[in-house]
């Protein structure tokens, strides 16, 4: 799936989820309500008629925002034209795709992740993964053959939000004197319960966990496994739950 792709509809209530904004008190009040709500301000730009445009960022996705004439009112979502066309979405691509994409990806590079698979690969996947997930065994069966022929490398970030055992489980494989081989052996075993739990967990593994499982919620990911991946325009996406497989040919090519 492409940017262009991606329809604006804003659901407020998804907002306590957004990342947190720097505010701006030289914006219009409506503009300034949203920002508090966790929509981040990117760029004012012209819009029709006497509204302002204002490109924004919530819940990685971008969004576009009409203040009427008189900046008392916010209208939020994309604009169609006489042909039906979105209007605004070549402008919301040139300011918030490219800064979005580049705060997003530094900050899953600065996570704690496990890596599988060439270094100089042609394609890198970023993995929200529960050790105890049956979907996330899934996707890393499904995976395999982009790892082992090298056109992919995988980082797994780990996070304990399926059972109980998850965060022992997790924990397990982040402490492991080899994690990914743990990692590989949690897989391996899978059907037959996967890694061993750690019966305590470090309150460094405990706060990489909790710091996981934060990221995975700011970049709008409810549940394991979350892929995020770059497109062909070198934009962020995600994958939230296993992909299809043409979906994955269409991304990663043929393994």
């Amino acid at each position: 799936m492409t940017l262009r792709n991606i329809l604006l509809p804003l659901v407020l209530l998804t907002l306590a989820t957004a990342a947190c904004a720097q505010t701006r008190d030289d914006l219009p009040a409506p503009i300034q309500a949203l920002q508090e709500r966790g929509i981040e301000i990117v760029a004012e730009f012209d819009a029709p008629g006497d509204l302002t445009g204002y490109a924004g960022i919530a819940n990685q996705q971008p969004v576009a925002m009409y203040v009427t004439g008189d900046g008392q009112y916010v209208i939020v979502g994309s604009m169609l034209n006489s042909s039906g066309e979105l209007e605004d979405w070549e402008t919301l691509e040139k300011l918030v795709a490219e800064p979005m994409t580049k705060r997003a990806w530094s900050e899953l590079e600065h996570s704690e992740w496990i890596a599988e698979g060439d270094a100089g690969a042609e394609h890198v996947l970023y993995a929200f993964m529960d050790p105890s997930c049956p979907f996330c065994h899934m996707f890393w069966t499904q995976v395999r053959p982009w790892v082992e022929s090298g056109k992919v490398q995988l980082r797994y970030i780990m996070v304990g939000v399926i059972s109980e055992q998850s965060p022992n489980k997790a924990a397990a494989i982040m402490t492991a004197d080899d994690p990914l081989a743990a990692f590989t052996r949690n897989e391996k075993q899978f059907d037959n319960g996967g890694i061993e739990p750690l019966e305590n967990i470090p309150a460094q593994t405990q706060n990489a966990l909790m710091a996981n499982q934060r990221l995975m919620t700011q970049m709008g990911i409810q549940g394991t496994p979350g892929i995020a991946y770059l497109d062909a325009d070198g934009h962020i996406q995600f994958w939230r739950g296993v992909p299809k497989k043409e979906d994955m040919i269409e991304v990663l090519g043929e393994p």
